[in-house]
């Protein structure tokens, strides 16, 4: 089974980065479980990434990107392209997030 390569855009570290610190403001431990559980999430998407979904809505091109869902509520965004697979965003889904469909 052929390996894909995982690639994080900067944009996505620094959501990921800012739902850390937030988190970590109120229980760094869970800060910690929860950056481990995404770690683990994207080596996952070394071998079939497939598996996922797509996103389906009107505003978003269909069959580009995939929903991934990480520790209930965070919503992580890719697209695969030959042997490699594109982490674009990472969204809390208690916020409000709209401007991504614009």
């Amino acid at each position: 089974m052929n390996e894909y390569k995982v690639t994080v855009s900067n944009r996505a570290r620094l959501m990921l980065g800012e739902h850390l610190r937030f988190l970590a403001q109120s229980d760094k431990n869970a800060a910690k479980k929860t950056e481990k559980r995404f770690l683990e999430s994207f080596r996952s998407l070394k071998i079939l990434p497939e598996r996922y979904p797509f996103i389906e809505d009107e505003c978003i091109e269909s069959c580009k990107y995939r929903k991934m869902f990480v520790e209930k509520w965070y919503l992580v965004i890719y697209s695969i392209s030959d042997s490699d697979v594109h982490i674009d965003y990472i969204l809390d889904c208690r916020q409000d997030y709209s401007w991504l469909l614009k």
